[in-house]
This record gives C-alpha cells, sequence and structure tokens, in this order.
C-alpha cells in the first residue's frame, strides 16, 4: 500500500507527498478554471499517470524481451468537457518508439524470449 498525502495551501493550489519516496509535485487549478495555471492541475496529473503508465508497462515488457525502448516517448491529450460538470472526456494516446536495432539483434531477442517460453514450460 502507499500513501500519499496532500496539503491544501489556499488560491487552488496543493502539495502532494508520495509517502515511501518523499518526492513532492504541487497542483494549481487551470487558468480556464479559476486558477493560474502555475503547476500541474489534477486532471493534467491523471493523463501523465496514464502516459507513464504506459510507458512503464511497455518497459517492464521490453525488458522481458531484451528490447531497449529508451528514447520511447508517449504522448496524451486531455480533453475536458466544454458543458458542466467539468471533467475529462477523452485521453488520446501516441506511442513513437524509435526500433534502431540490425536484424541480427532483433534474431538474438527473439531466439531468447522463444528459451524463456521454453523454460517456462517445463
Amino acid at each position: 500500500m502507499v500513501q500519499v498525502s496532500v496539503n491544501y495551501t489556499g488560491d487552488l493550489h496543493c502539495d502532494a507527498t508520495h509517502g515511501p519516496s518523499q518526492a513532492k509535485i504541487s497542483t494549481d487549478a487551470p487558468s480556464d478554471n479559476k486558477g493560474k495555471g502555475e503547476a500541474f492541475s489534477p486532471t493534467d496529473l491523471v493523463a501523465t499517470a496514464l502516459a507513464t503508465c504506459i510507458s512503464t508497462t511497455m518497459g517492464i515488457k521490453a525488458e522481458d524481451l531484451g528490447v531497449d525502448l529508451r528514447g520511447m516517448t508517449v504522448s496524451v491529450q486531455k480533453e475536458m468537457s466544454n458543458d458542466p460538470p467539468r471533467r475529462i472526456i477523452a485521453l488520446p494516446s501516441e506511442v513513437h518508439i524509435p526500433l534502431i536495432c540490425s536484424r541480427l539483434a532483433m534474431r538474438s531477442a527473439y531466439a531468447a524470449h522463444r528459451r524463456r517460453l521454453q523454460l517456462t514450460r517445463i
């Protein structure tokens, strides 16, 4: 279990602390919703969470397959409703993977993956 603590500091600003690491982030309401837009908005963090979740999940699988995804980028466009209540209506996402590898490296990664599959079936 992970605990995140949030302190409302006024003027639509919050400071959040990640319990295990003590890392901190600040949020502000967006300028089109009574804020100053001085930091990520809470809904920006939803889009950020999606992009980092996609990246991390793909990174885990890529490591299992012996594939290096460094340089991969994920872009998420947050679309908000125009009518009340204000809410996220879409999070279209794009993943760009620079796959610069030789045919030999691809064959090697594929062979290693097949060996792992064979070992797990025993």
